[in-house]
This record gives C-alpha cells, sequence and structure tokens, in this order.
C-alpha cells in the first residue's frame, strides 16, 4: 500500500479534535504529505448575535462570521507544525462538518481524512449521527477515527 497524498482533518477548536490533528499532523510528516485542517461553521443569525455585539463593540468579529472557525484554525496549524507536518493549508468554510468535511475531500482529491472519535460513545450520536459516523458513511476515502477521549 502506498502512503497517502493528501490527508484531510476537521477540527472545531475541542481539545479532542485537536488531538485528531496531531495525529493526522504526525501521519502526514511520516508519509511527506501536504495536509489540510478543516473547520466547518454555521454563522449565528442577526437575532442571535446583535446582543453579544452590543457587549463586544469593537471585538464583535470574534462572533461574526467565519473569525472563530479561523482562530481554531490558527491554534490548528500552529500544533500541527509542532507535530513535524511541513505542507499545511487551512480552510473554514460554511455548512455542517460532516458534508464540509466530505465536500473538501473531494475539491483537493485527499486520500484520507482524519476526525475525532466525539459523538460516538454516547446514545444520542447513535440514534442521530455523528461527525465521524457520517463521514465513515459519505467520505469514500479511507477515514481514521482517532480515540481522543
Amino acid at each position: 500500500m502506498s502512503s497517502y497524498s493528501t490527508v484531510v482533518v476537521g477540527t472545531d477548536g475541542s481539545d479532542t479534535s485537536l488531538a485528531a490533528v496531531d495525529r493526522a499532523a504526525a501521519l502526514a510528516a511520516d508519509a511527506g504529505a501536504r495536509l489540510l485542517i478543516a473547520c466547518a461553521y454555521v454563522p449565528a443569525s442577526e437575532r442571535e448575535t446583535a446582543h453579544d455585539r452590543d457587549v463586544l463593540r469593537d471585538e464583535a468579529f470574534l462572533i461574526v462570521g467565519s473569525a472563530p472557525a479561523e482562530d481554531n484554525l490558527r491554534t490548528a496549524r500552529d500544533r500541527a507544525a509542532a507535530a513535524g507536518a511541513k505542507d499545511v493549508d487551512t480552510r473554514a468554510m460554511q455548512g455542517k462538518a460532516a458534508d464540509s468535511l466530505c465536500k473538501i475531500v473531494q475539491e483537493v482529491g485527499a486520500d484520507l481524512l482524519v476526525v475525532g472519535n466525539r459523538g460516538l460513545r454516547g446514545l444520542a450520536g447513535r440514534i442521530l449521527g455523528s461527525v465521524p459516523l457520517d463521514v465513515a458513511r459519505q467520505a469514500g476515502v479511507d477515514v481514521l477515527i482517532v480515540h481522543t477521549t
């Protein structure tokens, strides 16, 4: 089996997703592969953020649009570099996590998708679905579900 050439990993900024980033970065470093770190986001509505914008004033950009996702990606990029990944890109994408990750995999021609296992252990994840479960069904490429909890 040949090594992977493009690895996509999803992060939401949580400790468990960053553990998946660490693993993906180590794999990418070992294989000399490109690593794409992705963060999906769903923007809050105007009504949901109105009060927060009044309170935050000049720092309101932190809750609007893709700013939180971009912050998560900066943190993940730093961790990937510390884990030895050399060719690292990031992408924030509007939409649900599983759908966004699968779309990115197709767009970049990735051959491995890495996610953490958060959401697999509880009853809600088994009934309602979870990102790891959904991408394992939809991705069309190898999926590594990292044990993070």
